[in-house]
């Protein structure tokens, strides 16, 4: 309808009233030419809108408010907390052992750093250490989970961006990842393997065989991600320039991991603060200067590689010798061991504890309901997880349960820096620069 026609009515453009609000103006339109109407306000267009917490793009419950003008985020936040789940509050009411099983589910795509971190620091409280056998085992564990976690990192945002052969490709590779480490450990994920003083179980029979069976399958498997990804134009495009954090902004932030190592700075536990023998095995920190999401992805795509070269290392320095420390009031649990039908005890033990000796039935219901005590104390370890620097606080008062614990987790820290990364860019870009991240939001809400 034409403003002429509108003349004389009180519905013309001059009829529509304005008022200020807290949020900006707000006007209520009776009638008139749209394109007056817009030219108007133009300017003042304003957009919030929420991506998540039930968004597939988003890698867990996360809400992301973003206020858009048009395509571009002129103001972005994160809203966490949609998964809490009180586990550094739980570890107050559990055995030191009983902990391993919580905090193993925190970030939950890298399970075993989580085991490890938090039984360095029971260790380091006890002034013991896990024996060569166990460590090298450790390393091994750790470096399969690190590759599992950058597997789903490359399938979760090749899916958010469209490419779902890449997504079939990651949990492909994935699959193998998870059937070795049942193999080695019972389960696919949520392990709680790595115990205060050591491992639970010793390594089973055949494992050098498989170990290096999925090597093989790998070194075959990775350059076709090369060839779907690296060189691809739409994929380079997409990534090249997008969710830019220079190094002096990961500084700031604290951000740590493959997006630090991205801007430049070849910061990796492994090499500056080692733990578990990582100062014995030979591999390269990749880092790049570009310190955007296409370097973020050849970074942990070079890491994968870097990982298999460590386990590869860890097949030949894998040494005979105890799993667990020499203390019968520390290794739990108490000589255990699994069955021939692959559950359970050994018929040998539990014929052991329950008709010959009390002695040995009174210290394994002791050992496992009390748990052991750890002198007083407060201690801070840390890992390289796949995500970043893997921090736990641990306080004892000398009992058997931690006092306090806290965990830094590197997707909460790095969480942070997506603002930085997003603001000025446009909202299709949010979706590759929070991939880039590759937080896990069982970490973040831990």
């Amino acid at each position: 309808m034409s403003t002429e026609s509108l003349a004389g009515t009180g519905v013309g453009p001059e009829a529509a009233e304005a008022r200020e609000t807290t949020e900006g103006r707000v006007y209520t339109v009776t009638g008139g030419d749209w394109d007056e109407f817009i030219d108007e306000t133009s300017g003042e267009e304003r957009v919030v809108i929420n991506l998540g917490p039930q968004h597939p793009s988003t890698h867990g419950v996360l809400r992301l408010v973003l206020e858009l003008e048009g395509e571009t985020v002129t103001k972005a936040r994160s809203v966490i907390g949609y998964l809490h789940t009180g586990i550094e509050k739980n570890l107050e009411y559990r055995t030191f052992t009983q902990g391993v099983t919580f905090v193993t589910r925190m970030d939950y795509l890298a399970p075993l750093h989580n085991e490890a971190a938090y039984c360095l620091a029971v260790e380091k409280l006890l002034g013991i250490e896990a024996p060569p056998r166990a460590q090298t085992f450790r390393v091994m564990l750790m470096e399969l989970n690190r590759i599992s976690s950058h597997l789903v990192f490359l399938a979760t945002g090749a899916m958010e961006l469209g490419a779902t052969t890449g997504m079939t490709f990651g949990f492909r590779e994935r699959e193998e990842v998870l059937h070795l480490l049942e193999f080695l450990t019972g389960l696919r994920m949520n392990h709680a393997f790595i115990r205060p003083g050591g491992i639970a179980q010793d390594l089973p029979e055949g494992w050098q065989e498989k170990v290096l069976a999925f090597i093989d399958v790998m070194d075959s498997r990775l350059p076709s991600y090369d060839k779907l990804f690296t060189g691809q134009p739409i994929w380079k495009q997409r990534l090249k320039d997008v969710g830019y954090l220079p190094l002096d902004g990961c500084l700031q932030l604290g951000v740590t991991g493959p997006l630090l190592r991205a801007a430049g700075l070849p910061w990796d536990l492994r090499k500056v603060q080692p733990y578990c023998g990582y100062e014995d095995y030979e591999f390269e920190v990749p880092t790049s200067t570009d310190a955007d999401c296409y370097a973020r992805y050849l970074l942990r795509l070079e890491e994968i590689h870097q990982s298999l070269k460590i386990i590869r290392q860890c097949v030949d320095k894998m040494e005979p010798g105890r799993h667990m420390v020499d203390d019968p009031k520390i290794a739990w649990p108490a000589k255990l061991s699994i069955g021939p039908d692959g559950m359970g005890n050994s018929l040998e033990h539990v014929r052991k504890i329950m008709g010959q000796s009390m002695e040995s039935l009174i210290h394994h219901f002791k050992l496992v309901t009390e748990g052991f005590d750890v002198p007083p104390g407060q201690v801070y370890t840390q890992v390289e997880s796949p995500r970043g620097e893997l921090g736990v606080h641990m306080v004892s008062d000398g009992g058997t349960r931690p006092l306090r614990a806290h965990v830094r987790e590197p997707s909460f820290v790095n969480l942070q820096a997506m603002p930085a990364m997003c603001e000025g860019g446009l909202v299709a870009d949010v979706i590759a620069a929070v991939a880039s991240i590759d937080p896990v939001m069982g970490g973040v809400d831990r």
